[in-house]
């Protein structure tokens, strides 16, 4: 099923729960799959796209959560901070740093990665890995701190 379908379903659920964060939550999520379609042209929205979306939405939603509550703002803060968490209920299964630890020492041993100036190839292999079960941040840091 697609991930299309199942917001739909996720946001007549919030309706009769009448969850005003979910579902503003659930319906941009909605509005930003419509518009890939739309930019798409009547092709298909592969699941990578569509995680790539979920993704994109919570890192917006972190950044502006660290911002409101920088400017001591915790009512909008806190607005963020749900919205984040309904959206994340979407990705696949998230990775531990031990489990994204094991997994980054294989994918550098498989690319023969030595040092930090293979950081490159080791990213490129390793962000396709992790798509939807890691955000880049933290395969970044992750693959710094083991090539170091």
């Amino acid at each position: 099923m697609s991930l299309e379908i199942i917001i739909s379903e996720a946001i007549k659920t919030a309706m009769r729960a009448k969850d005003r964060v979910a579902l503003d939550s659930l319906r941009a999520v909605k509005s930003q799959i419509l518009l890939l379609k739309t930019e798409a042209r009547g092709a298909e929205v592969s699941e990578d796209q569509e995680i790539a979306i979920l993704q994109r939405m919570i890192k917006q939603r972190k950044d502006s959560y660290e911002q409101f509550s920088a400017q001591g703002r915790n009512d909008l803060a806190e607005v963020e901070d749900a919205q984040m968490k309904v959206i994340e209920k979407f990705l696949p299964q998230q990775l531990s740093a031990e489990e994204l630890e094991a997994e980054m020492k294989k994918i550098i041993s498989e690319a023969g990665a030595e040092s930090i100036k293979d950081l490159g190839k080791v990213m490129g292999v390793a962000s396709k890995t992790f798509a939807g079960r890691s955000d880049g941040k933290s395969i970044s840091e992750m693959a710094k701190k083991l090539l170091s």
